[in-house]
């Protein structure tokens, strides 16, 4: 079949999955499946609406990478459940998730596993760094991006081949296809690669939710314009270096007063699209399971009734 190759943000929708599903949605023995129902129900129709020839859910093996934390000390700090430092050498930071939520994880891996959905990750990377080099190396398939989150809309790109984020922030029901020209006339970003600029307007607007303070007084507008004006953070502290780079006085005092910010910045925003990428199975998406006896038995122990028969028979239409 002719179809993308759909990148699935797996932690974003199986979040939205959680709050989007009742907690009332449990398994016989009264184990929450709200998840796993959501999450399978939200696969089931991704595969029917954009119909892809290949999929991969991509995983956050680390959902706050080391070299980040070192970057900038209060990303993502307020999602620390337990850190690292209590939790013995070698481990990460455990992120402070829905008690209920954390034993579904598992049983949604086991599920793509047995339905034949690649999965990939990249050991010390979030999954935003696996979608962004899966997507920077990808030569052949156009390549759909799934996720609620905007950090992804930086890779967005019109060659070699076509890169787009299928955003599904207000719900799948509204989702929105941002490609390079929607993504520039949305931001007032460059119409020449707007992704790249987007993350570096990022930088400087700041994001509370990943502790990510941006530079005080610049907001997302004016954030656009210097991006579109001087190109990069880079560009941008070379023209705070150039007296005749034309900064107005009070941005230059803004500016000068977060440098310390803006040349660590780009390490924590940017998408590592050099992230050594681990892909667990072939990503052609076939039309039948891949061990439909497993997904038998978990759909029958986990009570997932009608949500797997509407995965196997969104796989099946597809022959």
């Amino acid at each position: 079949m002719d179809g993308p190759l759909l990148l699935l943000d797996a932690a974003s929708l199986y979040f939205r999955a959680y709050y989007g599903v009742p907690a009332s949605f449990t398994a016989a023995d009264g184990t929450p499946v709200n998840a796993v129902r959501g999450f399978t129900d939200m696969l089931t129709r991704l595969i029917q609406l954009r119909r892809p020839s290949r999929l991969v859910a991509c995983l956050d093996l680390d959902w706050r990478p080391a070299f980040r934390v070192a970057a900038i000390p209060s990303y993502k700090a307020h999602r620390v459940a337990v850190p690292s430092s209590e939790t013995g050498p070698g481990a990460i930071d455990v992120e402070d998730v829905p008690d209920t939520l954390t034993p579904q994880v598992p049983l949604i891996l086991e599920l793509l596993a047995a339905a034949g959905i690649a999965t990939a990750g990249a050991p010390g990377y979030e999954a935003d760094d696996v979608i962004g080099a899966l997507a920077a190396a990808e030569r052949r398939d156009p390549v759909e991006v799934v996720s609620g989150d905007r950090d992804l809309f930086q890779v967005v790109r019109t060659e070699p081949t076509p890169v787009r984020v299928y955003y599904v922030g207000r719900g799948l029901a509204k989702a929105e296809m941002i490609g390079p020209a929607e993504l520039a006339r949305r931001y007032g970003l460059p119409e020449t690669d707007p992704g790249p600029a987007y993350a570096d307007l990022a930088a400087l607007r700041g994001d509370p939710s990943d502790g990510l303070p941006g530079v005080p007084g610049v907001g997302e507008k004016t954030a656009a314009s210097l991006i579109s004006r001087f190109g990069s953070v880079e560009g941008l502290l070379a023209a705070l270096d150039n007296p005749a780079a034309g900064l107005a006085p009070g941005m230059r005092v803004k500016l000068q007063a977060a440098r310390s910010y803006l040349e660590l910045s780009p390490t924590v925003v940017r998408v590592a699209t050099d992230a050594p990428v681990r892909q667990d199975g072939n990503d052609t998406l076939a039309s039948v399971p891949a061990d439909p006896d497993t997904l038998i038995a978990l759909q029958q122990q986990w009570s997932l009734g009608a949500s797997v028969n509407r995965l196997v028979a969104a796989l099946q239409a597809r022959r």
